[in-house]
């Protein structure tokens, strides 16, 4: 049934791990106590990279899920990014700053949106306290606000990055006591602005978070379910498997819906941060009004009906209920995704094409599961879902055996700490598969003698 879209009223992250060298020079000087650093200066040194607020270009960092870099990649020059480079966990883009707010408005895919604010080499702890006093963070924040700050490093020579992380933070509330004439209060739980300071074998570089809370916390779930997918995993997922949003999609193992919704967010072109706050709107160069009219750019895309047929089943009633509770606080009509009780070896399309894209049950949750059940599945796949793209993450890399089935495609991912595969699956019309199978075996008859 067509659905339409409700009217609003209205942790530890990746980090890049390639930095562009930074020709070595004399440490910078900090301003002493009472002196304003003057921005020439900080200019003229050659040690560090700064951005300027007004008028430039950014480097920024979207961290993602391990396993989701080229697919981030491809959504970012879809966006219309430039200069997009794939690191580890992660991509590198320039943008403007309404094209920030923007790709804090309308990735699915990345964790947060970081912004290059400074970088150089540093030896010691004392090299990160000069940097953060010459970095110009009163065209962000000023003492009004609270702040955090974090650190994070892969092969750093540093002794202990809580050092290293002090010294950023008295290098920051050093230069805006001496510059506004207080220092900015800490507050771990929910600052106001929030640094990222990233250190490797020789250079330490500081980012600013525009995002504030992960990027998958779109805002609408609560009820998690027993082994919940992030958000920008499960749009990963989608992304992986190709699903084309015009077609039909089954998750048979829906649990609390993620997938679903996710896609049901897809199909209708709603961005995903349009109904979240971001941390930018809280720092001093914001404009409220731009922002304002992005929002309402982006909501006036949005397709006022779905047609696309959505489908969760699971065998248990409570998940159930969970979902539909995710949904109704999504902004979709109970009406955009059809939740039913059913068991997965029973389930039967009621399409002759579309795609299945599902978290099954694996480790913990298939511990009591009969042994017969992949293989009862698989059954059912080859029996009843020919022509039917089949997609499912599973930390068990033996599940294509334990189903019978070979892969047509796999992608390495990580849902958490846990190393999963998504595993694709074209099932083909039992004819075509009998006259594949005896082809096979006439080969290898062929080559045998």
């Amino acid at each position: 049934m067509p659905s339409k879209l409700f009217s609003p009223a209205g942790d530890s992250d990746a980090f890049p791990q390639y930095i562009s060298p930074i020709q070595r020079v004399d440490s910078p000087q900090a301003p002493k106590p009472g002196q304003r650093l003057p921005d020439s200066n900080i200019e003229q040194n050659e040690r560090v990279q700064v951005k300027a607020l007004q008028g430039e270009r950014y480097r920024l960092f979207a961290p993602c899920p391990q396993g989701l870099e080229e697919a981030l990649s491809l959504e970012l020059q879809a966006l219309g990014y430039e200069n997009v480079q794939t690191g580890r966990a992660g991509c590198h883009f320039d943008a403007d700053w309404i094209g920030v707010m923007r790709a804090n408005l309308s990735s699915r895919l990345a964790t947060r949106i970081l912004l290059e604010v400074s970088h150089a080499p540093v030896t010691n702890e004392e090299d990160i306290l000069a940097l953060a006093r010459v970095t110009p963070w009163e065209r962000w924040f000023g003492p009004e606000q609270t702040l955090r700050v974090d650190t994070s490093a892969v092969r750093s020579p540093m002794q202990s990055l809580q050092y290293c992380n002090l010294r950023a933070k008295d290098g920051i509330c050093d230069r805006l006591r001496d510059l506004e004439g207080a220092r900015p209060s800490i507050d771990t739980v929910r600052p106001d602005a929030k640094v990222h300071l990233f250190l490797d074998e020789t250079s330490a570089t500081f980012y600013l978070d525009t995002s504030g809370e992960s990027l998958f916390k779109r805002g609408w779930r609560h009820d998690k379910g027993d082994a919940p997918l992030r958000e920008n995993l499960a749009a990963g997922l989608l992304a992986l498997s190709g699903w084309d949003p015009s077609k039909p999609l089954i998750d048979p193992f829906c649990g609390s819906g993620t997938i679903l919704i996710e896609a049901a967010w897809m199909a209708l072109g709603a961005p995903p941060g349009i109904w979240r706050p971001f941390h930018f709107e809280r720092l001093r160069c914001h404009d409220q009004r731009l922002w304002r009219d992005i929002k309402d750019e982006a909501r006036s895309m949005i397709a006022p009906r779905l047609d696309t047929p959505l489908i969760g089943y699971d065998i248990n009633p409570t998940v159930l209920d969970a979902a539909r509770s995710n949904l109704e606080r999504s902004h979709l009509t109970l009406e955009t995704i059809r939740f039913e009780q059913g068991d997965a070896l029973k389930i039967r399309p009621e399409t002759e094409a579309g795609w299945i894209v599902t978290n099954p049950p694996y480790g913990e949750r298939l511990e009591h599961q009969d042994e017969d059940f992949w293989p009862n599945w698989a059954s059912n796949l080859k029996q009843n879902f020919a022509n039917w793209s089949v997609n499912m993450i599973s930390s068990d890399l033996e599940l294509p055996r334990h189903m019978r089935l070979k892969p047509k495609r796999r992608y390495p991912l990580y849902n958490g700490a846990l190393d999963c595969r998504l595993f694709c699956f074209d099932m083909v019309p039992a004819s075509y598969r009998n006259n594949e199978t005896a082809s096979d075996a006439s080969e290898d008859s062929a080559s045998a003698e």
